[in-house]
């Protein structure tokens, strides 16, 4: 069995650093208060949203669901998806082929 490790304290300029190469994507989201993703769809996957620290209010389609630590929103990658910071804040996301 093959093991790979990742640390999520690793960010690019915009608070994203993926992870590991290949399926299924997963990305650590890192962002300041008041910071905002736009609005944007990830079609043909299934996305977990794991907010790590913080609060963030995440817009799916027109509905938005707030967050804070500990909380997992499993949804589909169809929506139009924006988080928004409440806020400092970092989320894991998962996102696996449907």
């Amino acid at each position: 069995m093959d093991v790979e490790r990742a640390n999520v304290d690793a960010a690019d300029e915009e608070g994203r650093a993926a992870l590991f190469e290949g399926e299924p994507r997963t990305v650590h989201l890192s962002l300041s208060a008041d910071q905002r993703v736009p609005p944007h769809d990830h079609p043909e996957r299934q996305i977990l949203f794991h907010v790590l620290d913080g609060e963030i209010a995440l817009t799916l389609d027109e509905e938005t669901h707030d967050l804070s630590a500990g909380d997992v929103l499993r949804f589909d990658g169809d929506c139009q998806i924006s988080p928004e910071a409440v806020t400092d804040a970092r989320a894991l996301v998962v996102l696996a082929k449907a």
